[in-house]
């Protein structure tokens, strides 16, 4: 366990300490719903850790290292940027799924963009949010975010 780890730890045990300590059948009704929250989620976590083994087991580690680790190319972050465009995976999803991309050996900058693009814009989503805010504003905030996610991806690169 690293150091990070363990002091959101020690962390967590000090709040939850000082809220037993404060109001007891409040701390513990958060618990209860806490943990009826969880059960819920039990079927989604299988759920992505079932769609990330998957996805693995169609695309094996060579070929994304092959395609998305070596080669960082710009042309390399617009394609990933792109399929992040037209792709619609929830948050918890993505995250998971992009770690397993980056333990598989791909680069930071392609799997940056990927995931950023992902969750800033929405190709899938576009008559929804069409009809909502109108098509200028639609097409408008899908660009800049397609635009400010290939920034942010390259940008990565160079900080890491």
């Amino acid at each position: 366990m690293d150091i990070f780890t363990l002091i959101f730890w020690v962390i967590t045990l000090l709040w939850f300490t000082f809220s037993i300590l404060k109001d007891k059948k409040k701390t513990f009704n958060a618990v209860k719903m806490s943990s009826g929250m969880m059960k819920h989620m039990a079927g989604e976590i299988i759920g992505i850790l079932f769609l990330i083994g998957l996805i693995l087991t169609f695309i094996p580690p060579e070929s994304i290292q092959q395609y998305a680790g070596q080669s960082s190319s710009l042309l390399t972050t617009v394609i990933f940027a792109l399929i992040g465009c037209v792709t619609l995976i929830p948050a918890f999803v993505a995250f998971p799924l992009v770690g397993s991309l980056m333990a598989a050996g791909a680069n930071i900058v392609p799997v940056t963009a990927f995931l950023t693009t992902l969750t800033m814009v929405g190709i899938v989503t576009f008559p929804l949010e069409k009809k909502e805010f109108g098509t200028k504003f639609t097409i408008i905030r899908n660009s800049l975010s397609f635009i400010f996610a290939i920034v942010i991806a390259l940008l990565m690169g160079v900080i890491l």
